[in-house]
């Protein structure tokens, strides 16, 4: 189920749907949400937050899409510390959320 989760955020990042994206993993993090020492599922809520970021930056909320941003950035640094057999997936969306960023948001 992760796997096609991943899959259909993409999907939805590509087609700037952000908050369907949001949706997509929201499925998997929102039931074990307060899971709070479970790195990858932090990691899911990071990944939530850069959709989130997306949709407010598409509806002209520039500076609120940065702060969330900083939200995702914060959580991307448990890619060091989850076990997972989706590390590799989780690794490779991270690069695709963080090539989307630059293109929305113009940086390098």
């Amino acid at each position: 189920m992760i796997l096609e989760k991943i899959e259909e955020f993409k999907v939805c990042l590509n087609e700037q749907r952000y908050y369907d994206a949001h949706e997509a993993l929201e499925e998997i993090w929102f039931p074990r949400r307060f899971e709070k020492t479970n790195n990858e599922i932090m990691l899911l809520k990071g990944f939530i937050n850069a959709a989130v970021s997306f949709e407010l930056h598409k509806l002209s909320k520039i500076k609120q899409g940065k702060k969330i941003w900083m939200t995702y950035l914060k959580y991307r640094q448990l890619l060091f510390k989850v076990e997972s057999p989706y590390l590799n997936d989780y690794y490779q969306l991270s690069r695709f959320i963080e090539e989307k960023h630059k293109v929305l948001f113009k940086t390098i």
